[in-house]
């Protein structure tokens, strides 16, 4: 079972007509990631946008600059590999119920602070998905989605590095988050795109390893 949702992950990822639709799942964790860390950070949380082209937006008010700043900027790419390493973690004590909850409970979270129409149905959407799996499945059925989920959000928080990376080269992003965060700190842009390179691909070889290996 760990193999095959690790397959079915990589193709999702992988083939982009898939990737399109599922991409909003990891927009949500990413967006969700600033919010939170804005939250811990002292920052008031105003609203979050989830868009069609699979973008979002997280607005919070406080200081436009300082470490908290920073660690909200910084939050939202490394958003959904951190949430996959957790996730490992949990599965790796079979904690199945405890992952679900988790969804559930940021799913909520970010459906309080949708301001758009799209972004409330993607919520619903995937919402719906989560409730039928965790009421109406079996529970091997219940595992097999849980380790989807991990794999998913391991794998997909590597792939919107690089296609941030490629739109950045066109100067499509200038006001992505590794560019905020250059401005931030002085740190190219490119520094930023390292990082977030490094700590999402570091997670997704941890877990692989924590999952994977007897």
């Amino acid at each position: 079972m760990v193999l095959v949702t690790l397959g079915v992950a990589l193709v999702v990822v992988l083939w982009r007509a898939a990737w399109r639709p599922a991409r909003n799942v990891v927009t949500i964790v990413h967006e969700a990631g600033h919010g939170v860390v804005a939250l811990l950070a002292g920052r008031r949380l105003s609203s979050i946008r989830l868009h069609s082209d699979t973008s979002g937006v997280t607005v919070s008010r406080g200081r436009t600059e300082g470490p908290g700043m920073v660690c909200t900027a910084l939050a939202g790419y490394l958003a959904p590999s951190v949430l996959g390493l957790v996730f490992a973690g949990l599965l790796l004590g079979e904690r199945v119920g405890a992952v679900l909850v988790t969804c559930a409970v940021l799913l909520l979270g970010v459906l309080i602070m949708i301001r758009n129409v799209y972004g409330v149905l993607s919520i619903v959407l995937t919402g719906a998905v989560l409730f039928a799996v965790s009421w109406l499945a079996t529970a091997e059925i219940k595992a097999a989605f849980a380790y989807l989920i991990t794999w998913f959000l391991l794998v997909g928080g590597v792939r919107p590095v690089f296609e941030l990376q490629r739109k950045r080269r066109r100067g499509q992003a200038r006001d992505s988050d590794a560019d905020q965060l250059a401005r931030l700190t002085g740190a190219p842009g490119l520094f930023w795109v390292g990082v977030f390179a490094v700590i999402n691909t570091g997670a997704l070889l941890i877990a692989a390893a924590w999952l994977l290996l007897p």
